[in-house]
């Protein structure tokens, strides 16, 4: 994708160098748009391998309202394993807001809020409404949290249907921050993913994933990956072909996603940033 090499270079090229918390340091940029529609082309990257079985794996354990790591390590993921602590335990993260917002009513008690529920509920009933929004960030609980929310609220937004055809559904991410070589292939490609099953459920067609940064950075000891990647030119997008009819986020597997004619350069390795 061209975008996300224009997003690189971009931050190369206009980025301030300064100190983060992991003690790396990074070059970031504060304010960028990324936008891809999704009828072009699955926006899998092609100018490195992206291990799609981690991304999959991953959004299924969100929307399964998970928090501990054992259901990735069953699957053979450890993405989120340098956050976890000794038993899996990673507190109140994705998964909790998304399926379990906990709130306390004015009586004393304890309620819960499935925002996924409500939210493929509101597009069947009020598809027009400009409240289709999921939060991740949750200031009461974000003490808690292992890592805090990178992605922490998106939108969703329904274009009427042509004479001949289908709603589109588009996705809008808010990211506060955002690790550009690393996460972010990570992040196109989830939330691709949660697009295309929410408009396969809902009979729609999937659109436009945008994705609206704050604090977008390259760390230090990724510049000369990022160099090699931009060397390197896109090829053709892959595309996603979904296996599942049950008509409910409930049910998907990952045997249920198949990505058709990906053909991507070798992964570049990198560490990460803890």
């Amino acid at each position: 994708m061209k975008a996300y090499l224009d997003l690189l270079n971009h931050v190369m090229t206009f980025g301030k160098d300064r100190e983060d918390r992991t003690g790396t340091g990074t070059r970031a940029v504060f304010g960028y748009q990324f936008r891809h529609d999704l009828r072009a082309g699955f926006p899998l990257l092609t100018t490195k391998k992206v291990h799609i079985k981690s991304v999959i794996y991953e959004l299924l354990w969100f929307l399964r309202g998970d928090t501990n790591v054992k259901y990735l390590q069953d699957h053979g993921i450890t993405i989120w394993n340098e956050w976890a602590d000794k038993d899996g335990e990673l507190g109140p993260v994705y998964g909790k807001q998304w399926r379990n917002w906990e709130f306390y009513t004015k009586a004393g008690g304890v309620q819960f809020i499935d925002q996924i529920r409500n939210l493929l509920h509101d597009l069947e009933h009020n598809p027009y409404s400009r409240r289709h929004i999921v939060s991740a960030w949750n200031p009461s609980d974000v003490p808690s949290m292992k890592l805090p929310p990178c992605h922490t609220l998106w939108q969703c937004q329904v274009e009427p249907a042509p004479a001949d055809g289908k709603q589109t559904l588009n996705l809008h991410l808010y990211a506060r921050s955002i690790d550009s070589f690393l996460g972010l292939p990570f992040n196109i490609a989830s939330y691709a993913f949660l697009l295309s099953m929410i408009a396969h459920v809902k009979g729609m067609t999937a659109g436009e994933l945008i994705i609206s940064f704050g604090d977008l950075h390259i760390y230090r000891n990724h510049f000369d990956q990022v160099k090699e990647q931009l060397s390197r030119d896109p090829r053709p997008l892959p595309r996603l072909e979904i296996h599942n009819d049950c008509g409910s986020m409930a049910h998907f597997e990952y045997s249920d996603f198949e990505i058709l004619a990906y053909d991507p350069y070798p992964a570049i390795k990198a560490p990460i940033a803890v």
